[in-house]
């Protein structure tokens, strides 16, 4: 973010109708600044590096609108800066977190709420919308079968932090380890869970019990 506080955002969609849409909503909300939009695929990267070649800066955060019909959802949210996707089910959405979406709205959220999201997420936080949540932190068999071990005390630590959107090295700062340690403990955790990354893991957790968000 920049020295003002605003968050930076990239809009992400197929529809450009829907993608200018959006880009006029948020354009109204304080503290939010839309720095471009683009059609998914390598449009996206290409945008973000333009961006960065034209003012120094990349978004903080991404709102990618996945459609009333996704064709599926991409891999590699978790490369980009934090994602918040727009989804139509339940399905798409658990689908997008685990292809490392920071977070889920549906896609009729109006402005206030996505911005909302868009600044937590951009800060490190999971951000699940009342409407999904039930169902996504609702215990599944499937991942109580991933648990392949119990996590010790210290990443029960560790993962308590990893929810509150810390870096390993802040993890550490908290714990009074080092940070290549909370790196450790947090990839442990990622494997014991059987998750596609870090969100994925605060997500399985919370389905477990392990922690509340």
């Amino acid at each position: 973010m920049d020295g003002a506080g605003e968050t930076r955002v990239l809009i992400v969609g197929e529809d450009p109708l829907a993608r200018g849409g959006l880009a006029v909503l948020l354009a109204g909300e304080a503290g939010l600044l839309v720095v471009g939009q683009t059609a998914p695929g390598p449009q996206t990267t290409a945008a973000m590096s333009a961006m960065s070649e034209m003012t120094g800066l990349q978004p903080d955060a991404v709102v990618w609108d996945l459609g009333v019909s996704p064709r599926g959802v991409p891999d590699g949210f978790g490369s980009l800066p934090a994602v918040v996707a727009l989804v139509a089910d339940e399905e798409v959405a658990a689908a997008a977190l685990e292809a490392g979406a920071r977070g889920v709205l549906p896609r009729e959220a109006g402005p206030a709420r996505i911005a909302a999201a868009l600044r937590a997420a951009a800060r490190g936080l999971v951000v699940l919308d009342d409407d999904f949540a039930a169902s996504l932190l609702r215990p599944r068999p499937p991942v109580v079968s991933a648990l392949v071990e119990p996590l010790t005390s210290r990443e029960l630590e560790v993962l308590q932090r990893l929810s509150e959107g810390l870096s390993n090295k802040e993890i550490g700062a908290r714990l009074g380890i080092s940070e290549s340690t909370a790196k450790f403990h947090v990839n442990s955790i990622v494997g014991k869970l059987g998750a596609n990354g870090r969100t994925d893991a605060v997500v399985r957790a919370a389905r477990l019990g392990l922690l509340v968000l």
